[in-house]
This record gives structure tokens, C-alpha cells and sequence, in this order.
């Protein structure tokens, strides 16, 4: 019966599928397949090594006698990246791979045939300073040192090195914290460098470079250690780093590269993934890297050139002496990736070896993998918010635009023939349908670059003429600004300090999308977050991670909404609860009455300004009593491009711009609130342009607030569910400055410009 059939092989396909059977003829790789009955049907498959990266078995009698054979320790990483930890068989060969003994004591599969083809990486068991020892190169007292030497550089303070670098005793240091512990200048959560900084011992770049510093010393490894020390050279570690992974060390200034090989690899990738390559056999491509710990790198050569990689070590001197001898001396950018594409190769198509919907892109794609990865990366690099891909009809250009401080900017165009390939790129990296449409999809992509996570939030819509538009929000692992750093006028600071120190009630933050509302609750949460106080939070996504914030994504599909999340909350013993955004009456009420009870609740609302928010969530249906009774204030903001701070210059303007300054302020107001009086002396700042900044005279941003506190005045007005300008105009007598005029304020202190000003903010003549 196929149901009592024994299972005494697996194999481990290259395209992700596990294969549990029994072996239909005897296994022996020379023959290059293996013919297997299956346990789930009993079909018989013959399957060629090439299309597998290992071979699990139940050893026989024959094989058991390899048991007590000389042997060694490797970790052996496979394409589809599966671990294995075995015990390499010295006497147990084959010419297309290789056997290991399996050392997971829990699986009855011993016995394991890895294919040449199947492996990403293999790793010895030893550690660099082991192997160092064994061939003699190093003392074990030296490697004692540098481990020291290690421990010390993870374990040195941001104090230790501001010492160090700036001649100043620690005795100094010591006396400033203690001072400002003292006189109550340390908020919570503050952080050292923060207070060195309030104290003038510092500058904000010192402390950055200090944490940079601080960050480099904690990733240096054993092996740079010794180089730094002088007790082996670069090439000695890169011979033994070869050794552990079990790569040939190449000596790039003996061997003449094929012209095949040369061919092989464009130029941008070798520039790009700094590697060289050397021999060609129209299958076999051997590459040159002076970085055998990158694990990515054989497979992105292999999506590249169509081939299977080798990589082998080189020095990093004699890789860059190659590239220049052999490669044109230029920089390669996104354009350049179009040299030498056909449109006719752009088609993404499933494997229907694999499933009628392929979740891969196959090999003639390798262009587009590394156009839409280029360009994902390179909105990044430049700050960019979103990046913008949208399709243009019949014959016109395909083009990207990236939205940077705020504006789109047209960043490159491309032929109309790249449109679906590109867009059938993306859908596949965050895993949506590639076969849908006329429908909108949500996704996201997670890059690693440089030991960051990157995340993309994907949305694809379908536009007219058939074409698809796909937008990418890009979300970094970012950590939280203080409220420091926020922008807030004296008076608008000392107002949201004193919401947050109160025990319960309601704090909402508005504005459109993309106007700074979670990064302002997120720098709240910061002041907030102690050990003594238990927060909760709800997003969708969640963009900003804290420490001992207790954080919660929103997903839909299994109804985790935000309403249930909150309601859960509630039942979870917090001091602090915020809600991402307030999207329906249901959710508005369980926030209003976890304020009542108790709790200290921040969120979002997407409305124009702070009287507004209040009127807004009268008509949402919430009730008044209840709603004036547990609101603490309403922040409203938005974001204005900063003048560059390289190229912006100073400027004495005319009457006639100041009158105009007064008149958008509010002529009546500018006199009370004792606005810049003109004289001679006046200064404001103008954009100019500069390479900085992109010639736009702009660069990053400055949030313009506008804060509405609760009085006693405001609550009246609110259970008399008052209109829009009643609130407004109390608010004002009560100290508020509405968005314009704080605008108008940091045109005067050359943050920003007026024309900037009334671009983010609403202005009416008859105001």
C-alpha cells in the first residue's frame, strides 16, 4: 500500500518544493539523476541533480561504514536557504558534489548529497581565529588581545568617546550630567549626548560623529582587529576567510581574464558589486571578490549573466587595478542599465514546472531585476518619500518621478516597452498577483542595504489604456525625534509639554497626508516612554519602532482593525494608548472613552486645521459632553520646504513685501501678537540654488503648527456644539496662532520663504 510506503530519501528541489520518497533505483550522482518513487501518489519521476540542491537519506549498510572516516565540521547553506550543520566526508567524493553526515539528531535523514549546483555557501565550523592559530599566523595570546580589544569597543560609552576625540577629561563630563540632573534640565528618556549638547560641551554633528564612532567599534570583527594591530595583512585574512567558506584564493595579477568572462558582466555590475571576473565556459562563470562573507552575491551575478557563479577571493587592490585595466574608468547610474536592453527580452513568465503562477523572475529578466532594484535604491539614497512609476499611453515614455520634500520630480524615463515588465517586477517582490490587472493590490518590499531594512509600501492601480500606475512609500526602520527637534514655537512647546504630563484625556494631531502627524506622536511617545509607564499603540503600517513601546499592526484580512485593537488595549493595563489614525465613529468613540477612563490617548485625524478637528468629530456623531470633558488639545501641521542652508542668501525686503507678510498674518494680530517691526535692518532669507539642493534653493523640511488648548471657554463652546468660527476666534483671543501665522514666523526667522508658506497653507483675502 503507497500509504505504508517507508520514506527513506527527501530531496530538496531548486525550486523550493520538498520531495518525500523512496529511492526507485540506487543513488549514484555520476549518473547526474536520481529516480525516486513518491510517498504521496507512488508516481515514479526521474529528476536531473541540475534541478536539485540536496539529496537526504536513510544510510544503508554500505554507506554506515563512512561513519568512522576522518571527517569535518561545515555549516552548508542551499539556494532556496536551508541550513544544514553536517560532518563533511573526506573519503565520500563525487565530481557534481559532495556528502556530509547530518548532525540534527531529531531527523532520521543521516546522510546528505549536496549538489555543486544547489549550494550558496559553505562554512567552516572553526572561527577565523582558529584557523589563524592553525596555520600559525597568529599566537593564541594575540587573539586573546583583540578579543579584549573587542569586548572594550562594544561596551565603550558615548562619554568615553567624546573624551577621547575632544581632549576633555572624564571628570568634566561626569559634572555636567550631574548639574543637569541636579537643576531638573534632563527630561525623560533624554539621552546623553542631548544633555552634553543643551550644555554647549558639544555641537549635534560631535555627538552624531561620537555614535558613528560608537557604532563602527561594536561591528569591528577579530580579524580587522589583527590587521589594525599589524599582526597579519589584509591578504593573510582574506586567505583564511577563503579557507572557511571553502573558496580558491586567486592571485588576479597571474591570470589573464577571458573575453568572454569580460563580456559576461556589464560594467555598472562589476563597478557596482566591486567583483571581476576571469573564466567563461558558456555555463561556468568564475568571479573574482575581495568580500566572501556577502552571501548575496553569487545569486545576484547569476540573475545578471545567466550563468552558474564561482566565486572566488581576491585582494581589494588587485580587483580595482583589474576593474580599471579592463573596464571603462566612469560612475554608472540608472541610465546606464538601459544600454544594450531588448525590448523584445522584457517578458516575465510563470515556470510551469513550479505552479501556474510564478512568484520568481526567471533569468532573461536579469535587466529588470537590476533597473527596478537601482531604482529603489536610488530613491532612497536621495530622500525620497514615494517613488512614483506610472505608464504613459500608447508610444509615450514610461517614467519615474520621486516625491522629495514634499514635490515630485520627474528622476528618469524609459521606453514605453519596459512599462509591464517593470510593473510585473514590483507586483512579484511584494508578492501580489501578477496576473491581476484591473483590480488595485497592496504590497510591500523589504531591502537590506548596508545592515538597514528598507521598506517600500506598494500600491498598484490600474490606470487607462490598460496600464497599471504603481506608487512605493518608502518606510525606514526610523527612530524617534525628540520634541526638541520638532519645530514647536516657546508657547506651542510649553502647551503640548503640559498635555503630556497630564494622567488621562485626548491629544489629537492633524493634517493631510504626509504632513508629519506620526512623526510628531512618535517624538510625543518618546517624552513619554519610561520604564514606568506602559504604552500601546496601534498603526497601520507601523513606520516608527521604539523600545518598550508595545506596538500593533493593523491587519485587515484576519480583522484585526483598529477598533479591536483598542478595545483589546484597554483590557491590557496601559498608562498610554495610541491610535495611527481615526478612520470611522466606532474607533472615535472607544479612544474618547478610554480618555475618560484613565488613560492618556494620542492619534490622527485627517482635517485642515484644529477648530475644524473639533467640529468634525461633533458631526462624526461623538457626543459633546463627553468629547469636551476628555479633549486636552488639537495640533494641526504641516510641512514647508526648508531653505538650503548651503546657498540660501539674505535679502532687506521692500514695504510692500512686509505689508503683504502682515496682511497673510492678519493685520489685527500682527499688531497684538508684536510681530517683527520693519526697519532698515530687517533681513529675511530668499532660495538661490545650489547642487546641494538640486538647484531648487530648497532642502528638507520644517513643520508649521497651529495648537488649539482645551480651556474652559472651548469646552463651553464645544457642549453648545458651536460653529467653526466661534471656536476658531476664541481659541485665538485664548493664545492660539493659527497655521499662517506661524508660517509667517519662520519666514522672519529664514527657515522658509512666503512663496513656500502658501503653497502648504490655505490662504483667503477675505479671512
Amino acid at each position: 500500500m503507497v500509504n505504508q510506503m517507508k520514506v527513506d530519501v527527501v530531496l530538496e528541489l531548486m525550486d523550493g518544493r520538498s520531495l518525500e520518497a523512496v529511492l526507485a533505483r540506487p543513488f549514484i550522482p555520476e549518473e547526474n539523476e536520481i529516480r525516486i518513487m513518491l510517498a504521496k501518489g507512488g508516481n515514479v519521476h526521474t529528476y536531473l541533480l541540475s534541478k536539485v540542491c540536496c539529496v537526504l537519506m536513510v544510510p544503508n549498510a554500505q554507506q554506515m561504514m563512512f561513519y568512522g572516516k576522518e571527517h569535518y565540521s561545515e555549516e552548508v547553506i542551499t539556494t532556496t536557504d536551508k541550513h544544514f550543520h553536517v560532518a563533511i566526508l573526506k573519503d565520500l567524493k563525487a565530481r557534481n558534489g559532495f556528502y556530509g553526515l547530518y548532525k540534527d539528531i531529531r531527523s532520521p535523514f543521516k546522510l546528505i548529497f549536496f549538489t555543486n549546483n544547489g549550494i550558496k555557501l559553505r562554512k567552516q565550523g572553526s572561527l577565523v581565529g582558529e584557523i589563524l592559530q592553525d596555520k600559525g599566523l597568529v599566537t593564541h595570546h594575540s587573539i586573546n588581545e583583540a578579543l579584549e580589544e573587542q569586548r572594550k569597543l562594544r561596551e565603550r560609552r558615548l562619554g568615553d568617546i567624546i573624551s577621547e576625540e575632544h581632549d576633555l577629561h572624564p571628570k568634566i563630563i561626569e559634572n555636567i550630567i550631574e548639574t543637569a540632573y541636579k537643576e531638573g534640565k534632563v527630561t525623560p528618556r533624554m539621552k546623553i549626548g542631548d544633555i552634553l549638547i543643551n550644555a554647549g560641551l558639544v555641537t549635534g554633528e560631535q555627538v552624531a560623529n561620537a555614535l558613528a564612532s560608537q557604532d563602527f567599534g561594536k561591528r569591528k570583527k577579530i580579524g580587522t582587529l589583527l590587521i589594525d594591530k599589524g599582526l597579519i595583512t589584509e591578504e593573510q585574512l582574506l586567505m583564511v576567510l577563503a579557507l572557511k567558506f571553502r573558496l580558491r584564493f586567486v592571485d588576479i595579477e597571474k591570470e589573464i581574464p577571458k573575453k568572454e568572462a569580460l563580456d559576461a558582466i556589464p560594467a555598472y555590475v562589476v563597478y557596482g558589486l566591486r567583483v571581476f571576473p576571469l573564466d567563461d565556459d558558456g555555463k561556468h562563470l568564475v568571479v573574482a571578490t575581495s568580500e566572501p562573507t556577502d552571501h548575496t552575491l553569487p545569486e545576484s551575478l547569476r540573475f545578471y549573466t545567466k550563468r552558474w557563479i564561482e566565486m572566488v577571493v581576491s585582494s581589494p587592490r588587485q580587483i580595482s587595478r583589474a576593474i580599471l585595466k579592463y573596464y571603462p574608468q566612469k560612475e554608472y547610474g540608472v541610465d546606464d542599465i538601459l544600454h544594450g536592453m531588448s525590448v523584445d527580452e522584457l517578458v516575465v513568465e510563470p515556470d510551469a514546472e513550479i505552479s501556474d503562477i510564478d512568484t520568481s523572475v526567471s533569468e532573461s529578466d536579469s535587466n529588470i531585476v537590476m533597473l527596478v532594484n537601482k531604482i529603489l535604491l536610488d530613491g532612497y539614497s536621495k530622500g525620497a518619500s514615494d517613488i512614483h512609476f506610472e505608464p504613459a499611453l500608447k508610444a509615450q515614455p514610461f517614467q519615474v518621478r520621486y516625491r522629495i520634500d514634499g514635490t515630485c520630480r520627474l528622476a528618469h524615463q524609459f521606453p514605453a516597452g519596459y512599462k509591464r515588465a517593470i510593473i510585473s517586477r514590483l507586483k512579484i517582490m511584494s508578492n501580489l498577483d501578477i496576473s491581476e490587472h484591473g483590480r488595485p493590490q497592496s504590497g510591500k518590499i523589504l531591502v537590506w542595504q548596508q545592515n538597514k531594512q528598507i521598506e517600500y509600501r506598494v500600491e498598484v492601480s490600474p490606470t487607462v489604456g490598460g496600464n497599471e500606475d504603481a506608487v512605493l512609500r518608502i518606510l525606514t526602520s526610523a527612530e524617534p525625534l525628540p520634541l526638541e527637534d520638532m519645530g514647536f514655537s516657546a508657547n506651542n512647546m510649553a502647551a503640548f509639554r503640559r498635555f503630556l504630563t497630564q494622567a488621562y484625556g485626548i491629544i489629537l494631531c492633524v493634517g493631510p497626508t504626509g504632513s508629519g502627524k506620526t512623526t510628531t506622536l512618535h517624538a510625543a511617545l518618546k517624552f513619554l516612554n519610561t520604564p514606568e509607564v506602559k504604552i500601546w499603540t496601534v498603526e497601520d503600517p507601523v513606520e516608527i519602532t521604539q523600545w518598550g513601546l508595545r506596538q500593533v499592526q493593523v491587519h485587515l484580512k484576519i480583522g484585526l482593525t483598529f477598533q479591536e485593537a483598542l478595545s483589546s488595549f484597554l483590557r491590557s493595563d496601559p498608562d498610554v494608548i495610541m491610535v495611527g489614525e481615526m478612520r470611522d465613529t466606532e474607533t472615535a468613540r472607544i479612544a474618547i472613552e478610554a480618555s475618560l477612563t484613565g488613560h492618556l490617548v494620542l492619534s490622527t485625524l485627517h482635517t485642515n486645521s484644529a477648530p475644524e478637528t473639533v467640529v468634525r468629530l461633533i458631526e462624526m456623531g461623538m457626543d459633546p459632553f463627553n468629547f469636551a470633558d476628555s479633549l486636552l488639545g488639537v495640533l494641526a501641521q504641516r510641512l514647508a520646504r526648508r531653505l538650503c542652508e548651503k546657498c540660501k542668501e539674505p535679502y532687506h525686503p521692500d514695504k510692500e513685501e512686509y505689508d503683504e507678510l502682515a496682511t497673510i498674518y492678519d493685520q489685527k494680530w500682527f499688531l497684538e501678537h508684536n510681530v517683527n517691526l520693519y526697519s532698515d535692518d530687517l533681513t529675511l532669507m530668499k532660495k538661490v540654488g545650489c547642487h546641494a539642493c538640486n538647484n531648487s534653493g530648497y532642502k528638507g523640511r520644517a513643520t508649521i503648527h497651529e495648537l488649539l488648548v482645551n480651556t474652559e471657554s472651548i469646552k463651553q463652546l464645544i457642549r453648545h456644539r458651536a460653529a467653526l468660527d466661534e471656536i476658531r476666534t476664541m481659541a485665538m483671543k485664548e493664545g492660539m496662532r493659527t497655521l499662517l501665522m506661524d508660517g509667517i514666523q519662520k519666514v522672519f526667522q529664514g527657515i522658509t520663504d512666503r512663496e513656500e508658506l502658501l503653497r502648504v497653507c490655505r490662504y483667503e483675502k477675505s479671512q
